[in-house]
């Protein structure tokens, strides 16, 4: 296998060769019609939602980036024995923070669905420590951009003066919350999906950002960057990662370098095409003046996005559900799907229009969402007594402040954080992150299919293995401090008797026919041994030899037992949502009635044989 490495967008070369350049008539644009905002992925996918170590601060960033210009292995691309070295050995991170940093920052970088799988298979061969680090030895990311990745980890960083008043200091408006405001405001805050705050950090931390970038020849002695340095173009380059724009309202999106480098910003930002490069100062000024909120972020979804059409079977619930994308003008990586206060109701949904979305599941109750397209990340906040069974998600999956929350998915990675008595079926390559806050957490096994789920999971580059599903990664307050003395008994492995399998109660086209990949046999053993007692249950039913009035009194009061534990469950809810005069399910194909019955038919089956079987 060819070592993997995590580029930037394209290879200078290939940006380069790729750059369409605005014309001669985009020349003549007024310069203060150029866009420039924070991409929404960094932030998103990319800053842990924990306040980070102390070690990841300017003045320890700043000496890595010197430290990286003047070493072998370390520029332009950065390998993973070098970053061990530098975490570990010069900043005294745990070995699993340093791991998670490299593997979070790859996940959300671009690769091909093959590369992935290719990826995965090279790590599912790995039989012990020693290869599995001589694999990761091979992983390598673009230096400067991880520099930058590294920095933005401070939008969660906690700050004494908001955490106290939440507000600029000093305010004759300013009151001193109690201390279970303080921690409530704490705890669900969720500045990823915030465009503001993304907003706020960029422009509060554009200098910093941009001396990370400056080369140590241009640095003083103390390591900060001389007033009048110049920045590279390839460096700039770099800063692709964090911002975008476009030259006019309506315009195509492009990178940061090229608005820089060329059309109506070339003079304002000072760039010099004999030296390929921006003076410091200038640079600085002038993206401060054209930075602005990201037109597609969760603002602008909110106020303008589109509807997005549902399977909807309760009419009076669906009132106060507000459901958005933009996914209909966005560019890929900011495409997004909104769901809030979705109640009382099952929603499905498998639509080209989410594939590759980043979806908000925000303060559902008692609902229960199938969403079942190829996804980019998912987002679960503040919802409770839900259930929710995702298709393929590429990235990440991240449950926050919810409670009695079932998630059902395949994905690049689980984090949960703040979050109590919720439930978590995953397969997943990396280690499930569990974050501070957490009580009665289950993990527990995949235990699902749809029929295009293992089509759906290639076009991600999702594999079967390596599953670390029960493999969680305890983040404390202490984010130095990795796994080193958390708290063990906020989660727990479902135990095999209590396991069961989940039907997806719909009809769809595909050849899945089976949960991927094979369960853990503990848990094979526990579904088998469930198998035999049905067995046992339909011979002592046929060797009873009862008349046809006894058969019938006999189903009578088995269809009773189970409609009272449909009730004291909750699960007649799920039933009878599941019934509609039409379910808009595969593609937006109505399903006939008939279907339907059928699927509740199933279901009601299985129930019967296994009370917790859905």
């Amino acid at each position: 296998m060819n070592d993997m490495e995590i580029k930037t967008r394209c290879s200078p070369a290939e940006m380069e060769k790729a750059d369409v350049w605005p014309s001669k008539k985009a020349e003549n644009v007024d310069p203060d019609r150029v866009r420039i905002w924070p991409r929404m992925e960094p932030f998103l996918l990319g800053a842990l939602q924990v306040a980070p170590s102390s070690k990841l601060g300017l003045h320890y960033l700043r000496k890595m980036a010197t430290y990286v210009r003047t070493r072998d292995g370390c520029f332009p691309s950065l390998a993973w024995p070098m970053w061990k070295h530098i975490a570990c050995g010069k900043l005294q991170l745990a070995e699993d923070l340093a791991w998670l940093y490299f593997e979070t920052f790859d996940l959300f970088t671009s690769h091909s669905p093959a590369d992935r799988l290719e990826w995965a298979e090279s790590l599912s061969q790995c039989s012990n420590k020693s290869e599995l680090d001589q694999q990761r030895g091979k992983m390598s990311v673009d230096t400067l951009q991880f520099l930058l990745f590294l920095h933005i980890q401070q939008l969660n960083r906690v700050s004494l003066r908001n955490s106290l008043i939440g507000e600029e200091w000093p305010s004759h408006r300013a009151h001193s919350p109690s201390p279970s405001e303080r921690e409530a405001k704490t705890n669900t805050q969720n500045k990823n999906w915030d465009d503001q705050a993304h907003l706020s950090f960029t422009q509060s931390h554009l200098t910093e950002l941009l001396e990370l970038l400056v080369e140590p020849d241009q640095l003083s002695e103390s390591g900060i960057a001389r007033r009048d340095c110049q920045i590279s173009l390839v460096a700039v380059r770099s800063l692709g990662l964090l911002l975008e724009g476009s030259v006019h309202p309506g315009s195509a999106v492009q990178p940061v370098h090229r608005l820089l480098s060329k059309g109506p910003l070339q003079m304002h930002a000072g760039y010099s095409s004999l030296s390929h490069s921006f003076p410091l100062n200038q640079l600085i000024s002038c993206l401060q003046h054209n930075l602005t909120h990201n037109p597609f972020g969760i603002t602008s979804c909110l106020r303008s996005g589109k509807r997005l059409a549902w399977a909807q079977q309760v009419e009076g619930a669906i009132k106060r559900a507000k459901i958005a994308r933009n996914t209909h003008l966005a560019p890929a990586g900011s495409k997004m799907v909104l769901m809030s206060q979705v109640c009382k109701q099952t929603l499905a949904k498998t639509s080209d229009k989410m594939t590759g979305a980043n979806i908000k599941i925000h303060r559902c109750s008692d609902a229960y969402i199938y969403l079942l397209s190829p996804l980019r990340s998912v987002n679960v906040d503040k919802c409770r007594d839900c259930t929710v069974i995702l298709g393929p998600v590429e990235t990440s999956v991240h449950v926050h402040c919810c409670q009695n929350v079932k998630v059902v998915c395949v994905a690049g990675r689980l984090v949960v954080g703040a979050s109590s008595r919720c439930t978590l079926h995953a397969l997943t390559p990396t280690r499930p992150l569990l974050l501070p806050g957490n009580t009665d957490i289950t993990l527990g096994p995949f235990h699902t299919f749809y029929p295009s789920l293992e089509d759906h999971m290639a076009s991600v580059g999702l594999a079967v293995v390596p599953n670390l599903w029960d493999q969680p990664l305890l983040l404390g307050n202490d984010p130095v401090k990795a796994s080193a003395n958390p708290d063990l008994t906020c989660y727990r492995l479902l135990p095999p008797e209590e396991f069961h399998m989940l039907v997806v109660p719909f009809h769809m086209e595909g050849d899945t026919c089976e949960v991927p990949g094979e369960l853990a046999p503990r848990y094979q053993a526990a579904l088998d041994d469930k198998q035999k007692r049905i067995q046992r249950w339909q011979k002592t039913v046929m060797e009873a030899q009862l008349n046809k009035e006894q058969k019938c009194k006999f189903q009578e009061l088995v269809e009773a037992k189970f409609h009272t534990w449909l009730q004291e469950t909750g699960h007649r809810q799920e039933l009878d949502s599941l019934i509609p005069p039409s379910l808009q399910v595969s593609n937006g194909d109505p399903v006939a009635e008939t279907s339907v019955n059928n699927v509740k038919f199933m279901k009601t089956r299985e129930a019967m044989a296994s009370p917790m079987a859905f």
